[in-house]
């Protein structure tokens, strides 16, 4: 019993508290920002998610702002301190200390932006905003009462708009709409303009413009801002009769889909609803209609039968839009005789004049290529000759190892014209737009020489 006793005194010696353990740790400290300026413009606090949001004017120079005013709780530290110097550009963090116990905080400055970044008519017909001159265009099919559509508009954080969304307006005359977002505000004229019958389509396997991917989307813009009398319609429009093709002369299909497209199969996994509307297509092919295929919709002429023998791009990748390749200077495709092409003409220059140059440096492509390997190892084509006897097609374009990237397959009878681009180098959207452009603008040239050359001008 007395061991037992002895044993029990022992463990309570060793575990009893003594001055030596008591912690001497600080955490009773404070860690918030309680008033803080940039440039003497107050930040909005909010504690819950320790953020500072500095509002500033529309075009203000955030990249070299001043800390002008900083309280701190009692007691607090914090690294970044009155009249220092910091670049807005980017969020900047914090650290505030009180004692043993430290926070941090973002500080954001955010520009004061009166912008209208969506307009759509009767949630369907989506407007294609021109920012430079503050205008949208919508086009209707011409059975919509004009005078009375409902739009639904999208704009600037914080900012307020008159007339509101959801309001139903009259459209027989353009519509002025005013964003306003403190120091900030514009005006955007809105003009809705009814097609019975549009000249030229931009289709997709979106049942609305406002559903494609940003690749798609920006090359749809640039279409309805520079090709008249222009409309999107998906394929599904087009199978279902929604679309009058009377006086349509171009269909063009710019087809993107991160990670690439490669093979007959995979094409047609990717694109049921583009085969459902082959029959309609068809008739319009055979009606004289021409159709411009880009990116991985090159593979369409194998499905409609315009190449003869059914084939389709032989050798094709892409990679992700997130993780595009940044470009180090101009990349290019080869002409290689064709300069005298309708398709090559009025480009912007290079140090190589049998060169189309398509990128400038900074510029962030994803390489989405859709091409023909020629020769004897593997592919089917030992050589140019034999590639144009199995297709049908016209080479107008090559790679760097001399795959076809660009090509043609002529009118045949009563049939039009269909022009190919399956070039990496052809991109419309830049995750980075911080890059000086040069040659990116021979694109649009491009484009532009295509419908011309398919609309006969």
């Amino acid at each position: 019993m007395k061991k037992i006793l002895f044993m029990l005194m022992a463990i309570l010696a060793l575990t009893a508290c003594s001055d030596d353990n008591v912690s001497d740790l600080n955490l009773s400290g404070s860690c918030s920002i309680t008033e803080l300026a940039l440039d003497n413009y107050d930040g909005a606090i909010d504690k819950t998610t320790r953020t500072i949001t500095v509002r500033v004017p529309e075009t203000y120079d955030i990249s070299r702002m001043s800390v002008t005013k900083l309280n701190l709780s009692d007691g607090a530290k914090s690294n970044v301190n009155v009249n220092d110097q910091l670049n807005m550009s980017t969020p900047q963090a914090v650290h505030v200390t009180n004692g043993d116990v430290y926070l941090y905080w973002t500080i954001r400055a955010q520009r004061d932006e009166a912008k209208i970044t969506s307009f759509k008519i009767n949630d369907t017909y989506v407007g294609t905003i021109n920012e430079d001159t503050k205008t949208i265009m919508v086009y209707v099919p011409a059975s919509l009462d004009i005078k009375k559509l409902t739009p639904t508009i999208a704009y600037s954080e914080n900012a307020t708009i008159s007339p509101a969304s959801g309001i139903a307006a009259d459209f027989t005359n353009p519509v002025a709409y005013t964003v306003n977002n403190n120091t900030a505000s514009n005006t955007y004229t809105v003009t809705v303009k009814k097609i019975d019958k549009p000249q030229a389509l931009y289709v997709g396997l979106a049942q609305s413009m406002d559903e494609l991917n940003i690749e798609e989307k920006t090359a749809c813009n640039w279409m309805l801002q520079h090709v008249p009398n222009s409309f999107y319609a998906s394929f599904t429009d087009i199978k279902n009769g929604s679309i009058d093709l009377s006086d349509c002369k171009v269909i063009w299909w710019h087809f993107h889909k991160d990670g690439g497209v490669d093979g007959k199969s995979n094409f047609e996994k990717a694109a049921p609803e583009a085969l459902e509307a082959i029959p309609q297509l068809k008739d319009f092919y055979k009606n004289g209609g021409s159709f411009l295929f880009t990116r991985y919709a090159t593979n369409m002429p194998g499905e409609l039968g315009i190449a003869k023998n059914g084939g389709v791009p032989n050798n094709c990748w892409g990679l992700v839009e997130a993780d595009a390749e940044t470009c180090n200077g101009p990349w290019d495709f080869k002409m290689k005789g064709h300069t005298d092409h309708a398709l090559y003409q009025n480009l912007v220059k290079g140090d190589d004049a049998n060169c189309v140059y398509t990128t400038d440096t900074d510029y962030r492509i994803t390489n989405s290529t859709a091409q023909w390997h020629i020769g004897s190892d593997w592919g089917g084509y030992a050589d140019y000759a034999a590639w144009r006897e199995a297709t049908g097609g016209i080479d107008l374009g090559y790679g760097g190892d001399g795959a076809i990237v660009v090509w043609e397959f002529p009118a045949e009878g009563t049939s039009g014209k269909t022009l190919c681009i399956g070039s990496g180098c052809y991109d419309w959207y830049s995750v980075n737009e911080n890059y000086t452009e040069k040659f990116h603008k021979n694109i649009a040239i491009m484009t532009t020489n295509a419908f011309n050359y398919l609309m006969n001008k």
